[in-house]
């Protein structure tokens, strides 16, 4: 809505960018594709307006961020026009189960974990993998040990996740290998409801002895 206060923003970063070349731009709440092509327009724009008054200035890469459902199926398009992805857990769970998990009310049927939402991100990955499209995650999913494990499953190639969760990550990950984690997310994918992967996950955790995880998790919430 305001292309102006846009442009200025993208400058200042793409100026700050210039002796390190380590600048990726992450656009949020796309709902469709003509937004992406208009907002790497304007950078374009940005770019060519800090050449024209003389100075070096790379495109940094572009990503998206899928947390609107209706982004789930124009991945293969998106793959023609930004360099990386990443998957916002928490709003693409709300929006696809129809929550507000800020409501009082309905605040119990926010789970990430609903079948609904674990076949969603698999789709994403398996989409991006075959366009040879980085895919990330960021979220409440990317900290929470039993959802890790689907996420290994499924090869997310990064996760995003505030500082204190990242020893209890890091020690989760390196308890599981990549084709236990495809196995027990092809046990989860034939599930039907939350309740059922939940207990299943936590006991996949303390029979790998790492229940003091989950517990160290329900501690800081």
């Amino acid at each position: 809505d305001h292309s102006e206060i846009f442009l200025i923003q993208i400058r200042a970063m793409l100026r700050a960018n210039r002796e390190h070349q380590n600048l990726k731009i992450l656009l949020p709440m796309i709902t469709a594709i003509p937004e992406v092509d208009k907002a790497i327009t304007l950078i374009r724009q940005a770019q060519n307006e800090i050449k024209d008054e003389g100075q070096e200035c790379p495109l940094p890469q572009i990503g998206v961020m899928i947390e609107v459902p209706s982004l789930i199926y124009q991945i293969k398009a998106l793959s023609k026009r930004v360099d990386f992805i990443s998957i916002g857990s928490n709003d693409l769970t709300q929006y696809l189960l129809a929550v507000d998990r800020n409501n009082v009310h309905v605040a119990q049927l926010y789970d990430s974990l609903h079948p609904s939402v674990i076949n969603a991100i698999h789709h994403i990955v398996n989409e991006a993998k075959s366009c040879n499209l980085p895919v990330s995650i960021c979220g409440e999913m990317a900290s929470d040990p039993i959802a890790v494990i689907l996420l290994m499953g499924m090869g997310i190639d990064s996760l995003s996740m505030n500082a204190t969760s990242i020893p209890r990550i890091k020690w989760l990950i390196r308890h599981f290998n990549q084709k236990e984690a495809t196995q027990i997310l092809s046990d989860v994918l034939a599930m039907e409801d939350s309740c059922s992967i939940r207990e299943y996950l936590s006991g996949v955790v303390h029979n790998n002895g790492l229940g003091e995880l989950i517990r160290s998790k329900l501690k800081l919430l």
